[in-house]
């Protein structure tokens, strides 16, 4: 860090309180210790400049050189709003007054597809990922936090997505990391307050034609009232243990899936006494992970259902479309799932 962003930050050093300490403690731990020196790791922050991710670029800012770890900062500037240039250009400034470098600004081109917020994510991923690659980042720290993740669940919920979407947001998942998950989103703001930081307020964050709008701003606040408080951290509670569910299946699935699946003509089979002989829970799991794996495609619950029916209630129909061209057929002692229709099983050495 130059000198004069080492007074600068020094200068900004604010008293600690228990807002700032505990966005601080969250940010510590996932902050493996790095080299003692200058040129240690490149972590960086997801900075849109709210109240959020500005905590955490300040805590990160704090932590990362006792850690031993160098702290940069993205600002990706979406481009949907009036003035998001000037906004993006004011959250990176803000960031070199806390001490970090390097503070990269992405413009991104978002293109509707699947629906604004989806879309806006993916740009969004796709520039923090094209950081990381040019600044050799080991980590980039997402603002998510516990308001974030009880949304989610409930968004899930109403989508009926099961257990893996309820299971909300991965704390870690590989480059990416959110150490706000255990931090109300009040928290972060009272942080900003304590530190002298001004946080944006991003207009679409009180936008009703955002479903995770509605769920923040008449859902949840419907329920602590309802239901009394502590909801948040109750779906959040919610979330923790699904995701250990969803884990400990997943092992259970990686132990055997050598043992059940054949490679097939553009595809791959699984044997059909083996998904008989599992219950309807793991079956169907076993469904999705191979299609997941093999193909790159999600299935929804209707669509597993109807390749599981190929086990447990055949009565000679015939292939079953799925997305990517995949088709689900049933062939002897196998399903097969290819993306050419053969049921051909091929031998394990080919």
């Amino acid at each position: 860090m130059p000198p004069d962003q080492q007074t600068d930050a020094a200068a900004r050093r604010p008293r600690l309180t228990p807002s700032i300490a505990d966005v601080r403690r969250a940010v510590r731990g996932v902050l493996p210790a790095g080299a003692e020196s200058t040129d240690g790791p490149l972590v960086l922050v997801a900075l849109s400049g709210g109240a959020d991710s500005l905590a955490l670029a300040a805590a990160a800012a704090f932590e990362a050189p006792r850690a031993g770890w160098r702290a940069g900062a993205v600002v990706v500037d979406h481009g949907l709003q009036a003035g998001s240039a000037e906004v993006a250009a004011a959250a990176a400034e803000t960031a070199r007054e806390l001490g970090l470098d390097p503070v990269l600004v992405r413009r991104v081109e978002v293109a509707g597809e699947g629906g604004p917020e989806a879309s806006a994510r993916d740009a969004r991923y796709a520039a923090l990922d094209a950081a990381a690659a040019l600044t050799g980042a080991a980590l980039v720290l997402l603002g998510h936090t516990l308001d974030d993740q009880a949304e989610t669940v409930l968004l899930g919920l109403a989508r009926g997505s099961g257990a893996a979407s309820l299971s909300g947001m991965p704390a870690r998942a590989g480059r990416y990391a959110r150490p706000l998950l255990g931090i109300r989103r009040a928290a972060t703001r009272q942080a900003c307050l304590d530190a002298g930081l001004t946080p944006w307020d991003d207009p679409h964050n009180l936008d009703p034609a955002f479903a995770r709008v509605r769920v923040r701003e008449r859902v949840l606040p419907v329920l602590e009232a309802e239901l009394g408080p502590g909801i948040a951290e109750a779906l959040a509670r919610t979330a923790e243990h699904l995701r250990e569910d969803e884990a400990a299946f997943s092992e259970q699935i990686e132990e055997f899936i050598e043992e059940i699946c054949e490679p097939a003509e553009a595809g791959i089979a699984i044997s059909i006494g083996a998904l008989a002989a599992n219950p309807a829970a793991l079956r169907q799991r076993i469904i999705r992970h191979v299609v997941g794996s093999e193909f790159g495609v999600s299935l929804s619950r209707s669509q597993t259902l109807e390749v599981a029916r190929l086990v447990t209630d055949w009565h000679g129909q015939g292939p079953i479309d799925l997305p990517g061209g995949v088709l689900a057929t049933r062939a002897g002692r196998h399903v097969v799932l290819s993306t050419t229709g053969s049921t051909e099983i091929l031998p394990h050495d080919h």
